[in-house]
């Protein structure tokens, strides 16, 4: 590489950062603005709730209402943080502006009438909306706006914690599992740090916690490693795995029987503050409602009540998990993250007093450690204990985050989410690059296939084989000759055409597997490849995070010849230029008819 060469590569860096600069730090000023509104209102609703107790009972009406108007006025918007991982996996539509007024609004009445729900969901949605509607003021390609999007999750998530290196690292790291997408690095830190500060800038505080456990932080005490504590770590960083596995599952349950039982989406609420009201009565205590993180009243289960030596509470993150789980899945707003660190310091505590274990350090183990399992951000949440608790029992939290992440599973509370690498070499029959939500459902109708499986099965004894025949089935082959046609072409080729663009200027693989459906081509489908060429032209490699628009992808129409011949001819103006295959093939089908032997009775009967 030449000097001139480095030089232009660094000028260009500079200037991309600068452009980067333009553009993420007043997004990140206008989304630490409104997380510090957001925060201060929520401060307001949770003081509200304490001093009127009654207000709990407006619960139903609040939660009817929200659902109607994101359903009324909403649209895709309810697809929350969801929609805006959707989004930076395969740019389309973009992230709705009026995400923020809708989440920022809802979050607020649900804690204001006592709903178990968190933040973060908030203010990773402020962000993402945002930073979708200064990519468009900005025109930017959908490279950059995903790489925008991310940023905008950076400051949402940075300032609403306060935590601005976690929330940068969370942003790289939650979108798939296993792997971390750098791309992002600087303009998602520089978001987080400035949204942070934008927020103290508005006299927005956060909730300070400390371990007490080798006397807190700038004692100089530095590495300290104790064989049998860190066993006890490893205990409790399985245990906080099964936690946030069992939290995300039955979160998903929740909702997917909600949906099952009531089909109108606004009655759903109604029917979690019916539970809630009779869990409620039951228990004899308000404290698993709202945030969990203070409360006026010293005897409740509170997350900085956990981190005091003298706690003692074994049940108090099963009930949470149980009221958050109830509240969210209906439809109330909010985020799973700050109930998960209640449950995750609520469990740290009750194993330290089951270990024999400092109940503050535990505390905090569990805080970030659950939160690691529950999202599969172990790196994010290790350095979000650091800058919460301090460097002093980093290798404790980085044993119970690591620990807790691969006891989960590939489970999470983001359905979005994609496996980018399977967490064991046992689990690589799991496809590459499936979101959890499509691998959740390929695992039920595995279930399903087996349950059907052993229930049809007949128990097969002499006895019954008298009462019945067995029945076979003999199929028959039949084939005839049909063709096959590959066109290879681009990604980022458009449809155009004599009389200018088809269908509004569609993708030309898109085009060409319409105008097949159109013509009555038995198969069509389009095919991506990861590294070739076409043409004679310049080999071409499909990068990790960022589609490539210039590597060949295949079009495959399946028909008879004659078929095949007169789709060419009369789309000639779309496939000029193009390298078209044709291959003969053949065509099986497979016809049977049910059938029963004395033979097949002998043979099933041995």
């Amino acid at each position: 590489m030449t000097l001139a060469s480095i030089f232009g590569l660094r000028v260009q860096q500079i200037r991309s950062l600068a452009n980067w600069i333009v553009i993420v730090v007043p997004m990140a000023i206008a989304v630490g603005s409104l997380v510090a509104l957001f925060l201060w209102s929520l401060d307001r609703a949770t003081e509200l709730r304490f001093e009127f107790p009654w207000l709990i009972y407006f619960m139903p009406v609040a939660g009817f209402a929200m659902v109607w108007a994101y359903a009324k006025f909403g649209k895709t918007a309810e697809g929350g943080n969801n929609l805006i991982v959707d989004q930076i996996h395969e740019p389309g539509g973009g992230v709705p502006l009026r995400m923020a007024p809708f989440i920022l609004v809802t979050t607020v009445l649900t804690h204001l009438v006592g709903g178990s729900a968190g933040r973060e969901g908030t203010a990773v949605q402020l962000g993402g909306s945002l930073a979708s509607a200064f990519g468009k003021v900005f025109k930017l390609t959908p490279a950059d706006i995903r790489i925008l999007l991310m940023a905008g999750i950076a400051a949402g998530f940075g300032a609403v914690f306060g935590t601005p290196i976690a929330g940068a690292v969370f942003a790289l790291e939650v979108l798939t599992i296993g792997r971390m997408q750098y791309e992002a690095l600087l303009p998602a830190l520089l978001a987080a740090v400035v949204a942070d500060w934008t927020c103290h800038a508005w006299s927005i505080g956060h909730v300070q916690y400390s371990i007490g456990y080798l006397g807190g932080v700038g004692e100089g005490i530095g590495f300290h490693l104790d064989a049998l504590l860190m066993l006890k770590v490893v205990i409790a960083g399985f245990a906080f795995g099964l936690a946030a596995h069992f939290f995300a599952e039955l979160s998903h349950l929740a909702s997917s029987a909600y949906k099952a039982i009531l089909p109108y989406a606004p009655l759903r609420p109604v029917l979690a503050s019916a539970i809630l009201f009779g869990l409620v009565y039951y228990l004899g205590t308000t404290e698993y409602l709202g945030l969990g993180v203070w409360s006026p009243n010293p005897e409740d289960a509170t997350i900085v009540g956990f981190f005091r030596p003298d706690h003692t509470d074994y049940w108090s993150w099963a009930w949470k998990g149980l009221f958050t789980i109830v509240t969210l899945s209906a439809g109330f707003k909010g985020g799973e993250v700050t109930p998960l660190f209640f449950i995750g310091a609520a469990l740290g505590s009750a194993l330290a007093g089951v270990l024999g274990a400092p109940p503050d350090l535990f505390a905090g183990l569990g805080f970030v450690a659950v939160f690691a399992g529950a999202t599969n951000t172990p790196l994010a949440c290790l350095i979000m204990g650091i800058e919460l608790f301090g460097a002093t029992d980093s290798v404790y939290i980085a044993v119970a985050c690591f620990v807790a992440y691969l006891c989960s599973g590939h489970s999470s509370i983001y359905l979005s989410q994609r496996v980018g690498v399977p967490k064991t070499a046992a689990a690589n029959d799991i496809p590459l690059d499936i979101s959890v939500r499509h691998m959740r459902d390929m695992n039920a109708q595995a279930m399903g296939d087996l349950i059907n499986r052993v229930r049809l099965r007949p128990i097969r004894t002499t006895a019954n084989l008298q009462e019945r025949p067995l029945v076979m089935t003999s199929h028959k082959l039949s084939s005839r000759e049909v063709g096959m046609v590959r066109i290879y072409i681009k990604p980022r080729e458009k449809a155009v055409g004599k009389d200018g663009w088809f269908g509004g200027g569609k993708p030309l693989y898109q085009e060409l597997v319409m105008q097949a459906k159109a013509a009555g081509i038995m198969n069509a489908v389009a095919h991506h490849t990861h590294f070739g060429y076409s043409n004679s032209g310049k080999l071409q490699d499909e990068g990790f995070e960022i589609p490539n628009p210039d590597l060949t992808m295949c079009v495959e129409l399946i028909a008879d010849r004659e078929q095949l011949e007169e789709f060419c001819r009369t789309h000639g103006e779309l496939l000029k230029y193009k390298v078209i295959i044709y291959k003969h093939i053949e065509h099986w089908d497979i016809l049977g008819h049910e059938i029963a032997t004395e033979d097949a009775l002998r043979k099933a009967a041995l």
